[in-house]
């Protein structure tokens, strides 16, 4: 699906990053694996340390953090907020919805949206897309978005295939209207015949918690979980994206009438270097065009990876002029989805501790 948005903007772009730093080396001993297998995947994924939120800490702890930020500093004023959209697969509760828990903490205008939105991997450029339809209504001038995910409690220790990827990570951007004639182009496509590739199996209606739930078990690769945690089938979701996002990024250019060396940086969700790698060789541009450095440097926070990227690599730069850039969210769903749209210069664009 072809999407298309005009005189929209981001204006700005927040990371909130827990502070507690845990290195790859650190949990070797949790793996059923040797110490060779361990680094050998290591130098492959491109793994090294990720930021895990301290125990007890939800996503909306990291939210509230950084809008507390933003509030202090005047970099966004309280009054502004007309809507205020939440995305996760890791809420408080499965009832009140995060968005309203938010606001209901800050005081903020009854005279608002608030929206929470179960989406991952893509989750950035889904909250974007709602982000700019309700910028279509005459009462709607400044929206807020807030990608959050603590998963890091959601997969097992003793899993080697997912536990040294998952990192904890919060960002808030803020979506305006333009005074400029800007276009944005975008693409979003779904297939729920694979949705199963990335899951919790346990903890919803279907299969509530139970002891049974708890119980540990070995899968045929040597890592041990429970139906509670975090179970990514990798090679399904490699393949997926290899097949799928290339050839979406091809389109979306296609539609913009924009050759792929105009754009000045692919802002990809970042699942791990070398997947990334491959997708940068296969759509055919330069790998410093698609910086792969977040998963080795803060772990994969899900659809936050996208704004960790961003405020990590090119802060300065878009801070001070206007950049074209391709942001594209992949995986769990399965959704793919990407942007196409011209960013800055921006009020801020940095990365806080909790």
């Amino acid at each position: 699906m072809n999407l298309y948005f005009k005189d929209k903007e981001i204006t700005g772009m927040l990371v909130i990053m827990p502070s507690n730093e845990i290195k790859f080396e650190d949990e070797m001993e949790n793996y059923n694996f040797s110490t060779a297998k361990s680094l050998k995947l290591k130098a492959a994924l491109g793994l090294n340390k990720r930021r895990v939120a301290p125990e007890g800490i939800c996503s909306s702890d990291l939210a509230i953090r950084g809008l507390d930020y933003l509030f202090s500093t005047g970099k966004l004023q309280k009054e502004e907020i007309d809507a205020l959209i939440f995305v996760t697969q890791s809420p408080d509760y499965i009832m009140p919805p995060t968005s309203n828990v938010i606001q209901g903490h800050f005081n903020l205008k009854q005279d608002m949206i608030c929206l929470d939105i179960n989406q991952g991997c893509a989750g950035f450029i889904i909250g974007l897309n709602q982000a700019f339809m309700l910028l279509e209504q005459s009462s709607i001038s400044k929206v807020v978005l807030v990608n959050a995910d603590v998963l890091s409690t959601k997969v097992s220790k003793r899993d080697r295939n997912s536990n040294p990827l998952i990192g904890d990570a919060a960002s808030i951007t803020i979506i305006e209207k333009s005074s400029e004639k800007k276009e944005i182009f975008g693409t979003i496509k779904m297939d729920g015949t694979g949705a199963f590739s990335l899951q919790i199996p346990a903890g919803g209606s279907r299969l509530p918690i139970s002891d049974e739930t708890g119980v540990m078990y070995e899968d045929i690769s040597g890592n041990f979980r429970s139906k509670e945690n975090l179970v990514m089938k990798g090679d399904d979701v490699f393949n997926f994206v290899q097949a799928e996002v290339p050839p979406m990024i091809d389109s979306l250019l296609q539609a913009a009438k924009i050759d792929k060396n105009e754009v000045d940086y692919y802002m990809f969700h970042q699942p791990n270097k070398f997947m990334l790698n491959k997708v940068a060789d296969k759509i055919g541009i330069s790998r410093e065009k698609m910086p792969a450095n977040v998963v080795e440097n803060f772990g994969n926070s899900s659809g936050v990876t996208i704004p960790v990227v961003t405020c990590f690599n090119i802060s300065e730069e878009i801070k001070e002029k206007k950049l074209k850039i391709c942001f594209s969210g992949f995986g769990v769903g399965l959704t793919w989805a990407s942007l196409l749209m011209d960013v800055g210069p921006l009020s801020f664009c940095e990365i806080i501790e909790y």
